[in-house]
This record gives structure tokens, sequence and C-alpha cells, in this order.
């Protein structure tokens, strides 16, 4: 089986680096006589670093270069839950086995799989508990007589149907008015649409 591995060290891990991790990945492989056909390490912290090696791997992985990704533990691997979730969904999509090594996760067992459902199922509930607390926020916040939702522009309409009458591209009139392209659009287009139902 051709394997890829991956390993992460955050950057304030201090005095660590990721060979450790690939020492013990490439040690695993060998002994179920894997060929470790990949090594992508990345050095980073916090969930929205950038993570090159770790986006190379997913890339690589659409293009069926190895058949199972191996990690050292799944907190070096996702980003998040949901993107663990999601990396492990897309995996098993393209064919593409799965196993951490300190978490004793390899999906492809039934018992690695039933930890599979289960870490969906967490994501789930995670994703439904952060929508039920913005729903119950922004009623919070109506009922306190706050408008939610991006603040009103003043159009000076008159103003805009000279400027388009003079010439002007959408795009300039957007930026010497302050507002957006697709506000421009829309007002020019009822200009159009209310001048064809006057003169119908």
């Amino acid at each position: 089986m051709r394997a890829a591995i991956y390993g992460r060290v955050s950057t304030a891990d201090k005095g660590q680096d990721v060979t450790m991790q690939t020492r013990e990945l490439r040690d695993y492989c060998q002994r179920r006589q894997w060929e470790v056909v990949g090594e992508y390490t990345d050095t980073c912290s916090g969930s929205k670093d950038s993570r090159p090696s770790l986006d190379k791997l997913m890339t690589d992985a659409r293009r069926r270069r190895f058949d199972i990704v191996l990690v050292w533990k799944l907190d070096r691997f996702g980003r998040s839950l949901k993107h663990l979730v999601n990396a492990l969904s897309e995996f098993e999509s393209l064919g593409v086995a799965f196993a951490s090594l300190q978490d004793a996760l390899d999906l492809t067992t039934p018992q690695g799989r039933l930890m599979f459902g289960i870490i969906a199922s967490m994501a789930e509930f995670e994703r439904s508990l952060i929508q039920t607390r913005v729903r119950s926020g922004m009623a919070n916040a109506r009922s306190k007589g706050k408008r939610l939702g991006r603040p009103s522009v003043a159009v000076d309409a008159a103003q805009m149907y000279r400027m388009r009458d003079a010439g002007a591209s959408v795009r300039e009139i957007a930026r010497q008015m302050g507002v957006s392209i697709g506000t421009v659009h829309s007002y020019c287009s009822k200009r159009v649409s209310d001048s064809v139902a006057v003169n119908a």
C-alpha cells in the first residue's frame, strides 16, 4: 500500500521539530509493509495559519498518488473538527484510507469507521450548537430594537442617473459615490423598468 505521512508542529512548541513524528510514522509504515511515497510537514500554530504541505497533500490525494494517509495525531492534522470530518469524508470518496498513529484510529477497520461516525456526529452537534447560538443572539438583538444586516446607504439616485447619462461606467459611479457596483446596477435596472412601464 502506498502511504503518505503528515506531521505538524506548532510554532509555539519551542524546541520541537517534526522529525520525531515522521520517524515514528515511517517506522509504523515499515512494520505494516507500506511504501512511503510522500512526506508532508508543516510548522504553524492556530487554525487559520497557512499550511502549504497539508494543501499539497489534499491535492495529491485527489490525484490518487497514494492509498492511505497516516498522521501522528488527529490534532496535528485537522484545522478544526469540521475540517477533519470534511477531509476524512473526501478521502473516503476518493478511496484513500486514513489512520492516526497516536489515536489508534484506522479507517480501514470496522472500529475505525465506527470512530469516524462518532467524530462526524460530534461535528454535526457542534454545528447545531453554533446555529442555535447565532439565532438566539439575533432574536435577542431584535428584541432590543437593533437592526441587523448591513446599514442602509443613502443614495442620490438623480446624481447617479446623471453620471450614467454622461457616459460614466458602473464601476466609476460606484467608486465616486461610495456604493457597491451591485447598488448601481440595481438603481439603473429599476430606472429602465420604470421607464418601460411608463411608456407601455
